[in-house]
């Protein structure tokens, strides 16, 4: 399963990151198969190529959580809003309750 992801490059204290697609269980510094940009956080500032993220999710690809996150900050009206999951309190104590046991 193909994956768009952010992966880092840069100095220390001064990440910036790539947007690539790649395989979702690969290494993030492995091989990846497209550079869709660049999103750097301490500035904002991001270009990306609107047209092969589309092209990507159009034959499957999902984007994680991080990268959903700015590709809707790009304006991308194909990914749109990525939900992300939230263990509520119940679901925690549960399964730690469970693991107790």
């Amino acid at each position: 399963m193909l994956a768009i992801k952010l992966r880092i490059v840069g100095k220390k204290h001064a990440r910036s990151f790539r947007m690539v697609v790649q395989e979702k269980k690969s290494k993030l510094q492995g091989k990846f198969i497209d550079d869709l940009g660049w999103y750097n956080p301490h500035t904002k500032n991001s270009v990306i190529n609107m047209e092969r993220v589309e092209l990507w999710l159009s034959q499957g690809a999902k984007p994680t959580a991080t990268a959903g996150r700015v590709l809707v900050k790009a304006r991308s009206k194909v990914a749109g809003k990525i939900p992300v999951s939230v263990k509520s309190e119940s679901d925690s104590a549960a399964s730690k309750s469970a693991k107790q046991s």
